[in-house]
């Protein structure tokens, strides 16, 4: 897997990208990633990028004359063409499932638009995939591309070094992961539950299960909706117990729907 991010601020990036899952992940080159200064395609020599909006208003936009040619000199730059990927708040809604579809891509290009936003012409010129990490304001681009980029890496072979982590993150079943412990046994009062510590692989198995099930019901019910279909019987079941146990309305059936209460 191959992604440029294209951004003003290499400095906001690089420390990131030396660290962690990602840091090892390009280390070993299970990924490549490169950052390119948008100000190399400045339209001056005063290094700009950005103008006032047409017809007033606050802010800087950032110019299809400098965005526009700095997409194509990096796409250029190797031969498979880039998937371009713009974070943006009118896009498509990202999700594990677009992880998983960014991650199975050979080459993504991130554009980190900045200050009010960018020339419409740009979203006009290069028809990318707008997505959006959701309905809240960030500063920039940045932040947005890397949590992408975070989440499509680690479904990208070598770069996780245990894939049984991956394959048990919230999420990847459907459901929200299930409550972790370690040491010390007990806490300020509060103790591990004792099933953890029994050596009982199947009693730790169905616990584990239980808990996500549960977790998922009393705060992500949509995640229920969403994934009704692929959740296992066992899992099924376990919702029906736990909404019946904590007095939750539940009319479950194998022929619900994502976008609507599970009928």
């Amino acid at each position: 897997m191959r992604c440029d991010l294209l951004t003003l601020f290499p400095a906001a990036v690089e420390p990131y990208l030396a660290i962690g899952v990602l840091g090892r992940g390009i280390a070993s080159g299970a990924i490549d990633v490169r950052v390119h200064d948008l100000r190399r395609w400045a339209v001056n020599r005063y290094g700009q990028v950005d103008d006032e909006p047409f017809g007033g208003g606050p802010g800087m936009v950032l110019m299809a004359s400098a965005v526009v040619p700095a997409v194509r000199a990096v796409a250029a730059c190797a031969p498979e063409p880039p998937h371009v990927v713009l974070p943006d708040p009118r896009g498509r809604r990202f999700d594990d499932a677009v992880a998983r579809e960014l991650a199975a891509r050979p080459r993504t290009l991130f554009v980190c638009g900045r200050y009010e936003g960018l020339d419409e012409r740009i979203h006009e010129t290069l028809q990318a995939d707008e997505i959006s990490l959701g309905d809240f304001v960030l500063s920039g681009g940045e932040i947005a591309a890397l949590a992408m980029l975070d989440a499509a890496a680690r479904h990208v072979p070598g770069v996780v070094g245990d894939p049984d982590s991956v394959t048990a993150d919230s999420f990847t079943s459907g459901l929200l992961d299930h409550p972790v412990y370690t040491r010390p046994r007990e806490y300020e009062g509060m103790r591990v539950p004792e099933v953890l510590l029994s050596g009982d692989h199947g009693a730790i198995r169905s616990w584990r299960l239980r808990r996500a099930v549960r977790d998922t019901l009393l705060r992500r019910p949509d995640l229920l909706r969403r994934g009704w279909r692929e959740l296992s019987e066992e899992a099924r079941r376990l919702a029906a117990e736990v909404a019946r146990e904590e007095g939750l309305e539940w009319p479950p059936a194998p022929d619900a729907r994502g976008d609507g209460p599970i009928r």
